[in-house]
């Protein structure tokens, strides 16, 4: 299993304040949902932060998204060394497969990959 990029996640009800804010340091809008905004380095797009008010279809807003190549085999793999699985992996509308698990700081891991 390879992975792709890691995003932090940032929950705020001022999504457009911090788009302008982060803005200022060189990221650009690459993703916009409503309910979540992707951000990026135009000369390094793997340099991501995402704000987000909530998420859409998962009980909890994670703490940070790591992409994977197999998301499949991740889930496996976690769900096998018993670490709490917080929302269960499903395909999601906008091309994504994903599942969130707990780390053991109590934090929401988004672990996803691209269909």
């Amino acid at each position: 299993m390879t992975v792709r990029r890691v995003v932090p996640n940032i929950r705020s009800e001022a999504v457009g304040e911090s788009r302008e804010f982060y803005g200022l340091l060189g990221f650009e809008e690459v993703m916009n949902h409503g309910w979540i905004v992707t951000l990026a380095s135009p000369s390094r797009p793997t340099a991501q932060i995402s704000v987000m008010t909530g998420d859409s279809t998962a009980p909890v807003t994670p703490d940070l998204s790591v992409e994977v190549d197999d998301v499949d085999a991740a889930y496996a793999i976690v769900r096998e060394s018993g670490a709490e699985i917080v929302h269960p992996l499903q395909d999601e509308e906008w091309g994504v497969r994903r599942f969130f698990a707990r780390d053991p700081n109590g934090r929401v891991v988004n672990v996803l990959s691209h269909r």
